[in-house]
């Protein structure tokens, strides 16, 4: 009998060993609060474990605006999450911090990187190693109500940026500052100070940064005809004026709501206009200057990466859980679903995707699309948009403008860089 007891113990033990041994891995993902984001990610969170039921995966997510700095705050304390969606611009301050872990080059050669995905991402290469990678990228574009052109008189949505203007001066209705109808949702605080940086000054024959990003290089001839081209679609031209409607979208909110002609706005923004628009709309590739041919464009993307509370058997999920994230068929999932473009060189050149009607626009410009290596995005966004409303707001000059950008951000890269 205590032959059979000790027996059915050391199996009872046994089991309850080999039970524990068996327990799954559990990872808290971080991503900011953005529904259909978060809705899909729980989703593709589903088909991740049902393939990998050794690992269960925690979404936690925090509004916009205080997103960053959770982030920040919790990660060096060994809290919050083992895999982070970060925006790339933020990659310099968590990699120098030692927050982010780079990426196994056994899992994720340095060479297969680059070949399968599209050329922006190598902004997320620090040190000759990448710490973190996209689902999806995104470029600019012209959002435009077509009804409101219909009943303009406008025949044919703009190419040109000349034409771009005359557009707007038909869709506008009232009398600057108090508009009731704007031409052109201008907004420095959105999307325009990228395409500001990124196209205007290259269609001008410039190169925002030299040295590796390191230098400021747009306090120039091109800066200045930017830095005016821009001011002049509201001080001269009167297409619109900033914040014509409450809130950090409110380009975006007033174009939703038929009150703008044209917006200048990312892939990102395409999921929000086809639920809120109740009029006819299209999209259509950033203008060049007639008599050139010099295209450009912003480009940008949001990275998942591993942070250094992901230890032994953490780390290797996170590793099966960041290769899920970055694959094709999350990808196409992501672009169906939240309306980002593909990160991968095969898929963004699809040419359904690039004929599409409406993502077509944004896929179109990969190929001469620019992310900018920021050190400090909030720190360099507000060098910008300050300067841009000094010339807008207080009637400065744009070639003033251009030197306050220009010295405020300087002086940002050098305090990183030396």
């Amino acid at each position: 009998m205590k032959k059979l007891v000790s027996l059915a113990l050391t199996v009872s033990t046994a089991a309850l060993l080999g039970h524990a041994a068996a327990a799954p891995v559990t990872l808290t993902y971080w991503q900011y609060d953005f529904a259909s984001k978060v809705s899909t990610m729980n989703d593709l969170i589903k088909k991740f474990e049902a393939a990998n039921p050794d690992i269960k995966i925690k979404q936690e997510t925090f509004p916009y605006d205080a997103y960053n700095q959770k982030v920040a705050s919790s990660v060096p304390a060994g809290q919050g999450p083992d895999v982070v969606n970060l925006f790339y611009g933020w990659l310099p301050q968590y990699v120098d911090s030692g927050y982010l872990l780079p990426l196994p080059e056994k899992d994720f050669p340095v060479r297969t990187i680059e070949s399968s995905f599209v050329p922006m991402i190598k902004t997320s290469k620090i040190g000759g190693k990448y710490y973190a990678l996209p689902t999806s990228v995104r470029t600019l574009a012209v959002f435009y109500n077509k009804d409101l052109m219909k009943a303009s008189g406008v025949l044919t949505p703009p190419r040109t940026w000349e034409d771009f203007i005359a557009a707007g001066r038909k869709m506008v209705k009232g009398t600057a500052p108090r508009l009731t109808q704007l031409g052109f949702g201008i907004q420095p605080d959105g999307q325009d100070y990228h395409m500001l940086r990124e196209v205007l000054i290259r269609q001008y024959g410039g190169v925002p940064y030299a040295d590796g990003g390191k230098k400021v290089n747009y306090d120039s001839e091109a800066g200045l005809k930017a830095m005016t081209f821009y001011t002049d679609l509201m001080t001269k031209h009167k297409l619109g004026v900033p914040n014509f409607f409450p809130g950090n979208n409110s380009y975006r909110d007033a174009f939703i709501a038929g009150k703008v002609g044209m917006i200048i706005d990312g892939s990102f923004a395409v999921a929000a206009i086809q639920k809120g628009a109740k009029f006819n709309w299209g999209v259509m590739p950033l203008p060049t200057f007639k008599g050139s041919s010099v295209r450009a464009n912003f480009g940008s993307y949001w990275v998942n990466g591993i942070t250094k509370n992901a230890k032994g058997d953490k780390l290797a999920a996170s590793i099966k859980f960041l290769k899920f994230l970055t694959s094709e068929a999350t990808q196409r999932t992501w672009l169906t679903a939240v309306g980002e473009i593909p990160a991968s060189r095969k898929l963004s050149s699809d040419a359904a995707l690039r004929k599409d009607p409406v993502y077509g626009a944004f896929v179109y410009s990969l190929p001469f699309a620019h992310s900018t290596l920021f050190v400090d995005e909030a720190g360099q966004r507000k060098a910008w948009v300050d300067a841009i409303n000094t010339v807008l707001l207080q009637n400065a000059t744009p070639a003033s403008a251009v030197k306050r950008a220009a010295a405020e951000e300087q002086k940002i890269l050098d305090g990183y860089y030396k």
